[in-house]
């Protein structure tokens, strides 16, 4: 009987086209106390020394994802760090996302499956879910939920370059509930979410 050896890839995320790339390699040895991988704008960046973060492996369908696992409790503030740090396209609306269908991150669905979005478990793209719970995905860290969505959106919803269409597409395909997008809308104006990630004019 023959033994193939599978192929593990990495990704880095490209932000100019907002999509993860794949980069084909053979794991060999990987100290993670030595390598720090983590997701900054374009690409996957490399630091040697000690780690400042536990370096997470996601094993999927015969290849390696490689994310980073922070150690930084959840809060408005940072997961709006990190939405600017993954140049997520659309970020008002992706937060007022996690705002709605978390109630203010108040939902059980939040607090127990660390679910920012109310998102199910992906089968046929990349993710970082590690199964189903409450009968939606859940993850190790709020982290993980942002980098599930991050795939979700360079998967499905890279192309749409307005927010009309980014609108429409989360009412057609995203939303379970009417007037999704209307709702969406009103958490953006009443929280002055743009004010977060745009500068003013």
């Amino acid at each position: 009987m023959f033994h193939i050896k599978k192929k593990k890839m990495f990704y880095k995320y490209n932000k100019k086209e907002l999509r993860f790339e794949s980069c084909s390699k053979y794991i060999r040895k990987i100290s993670i106390g030595a390598v720090l991988i983590f997701i900054s704008g374009a690409a996957i960046s490399f630091k040697f020394g000690e780690s400042t973060a536990e370096t997470k492996y996601v094993e999927l369908e015969g290849s390696m994802h490689v994310v980073r696992e922070e150690k930084e409790p959840f809060s408005k503030e940072a997961l709006v760090s990190m939405i600017k740090e993954l140049g997520i396209k659309h970020p008002e609306i992706v937060l007022a996302q996690s705002i709605l269908e978390t109630g203010h991150w108040t939902s059980t669905v939040f607090k127990e499956n660390h679910n920012l979005f109310g998102m199910k478990q992906a089968r046929s793209r990349i993710r970082t879910a590690k199964g189903t719970q409450l009968n939606h995905a859940y993850y190790h860290s709020w982290q993980e939920s942002l980098y599930d969505y991050a795939f979700y959106q360079c998967r499905y919803l890279s192309k749409i370059n307005n927010k009309k269409d980014y609108f429409a597409a989360l009412d057609a395909s995203y939303a379970e509930a009417n007037n999704y997008s209307i709702y969406l809308k009103e958490i953006i104006e009443k929280e002055e979410l743009k004010k977060l990630f745009y500068d003013a004019p």
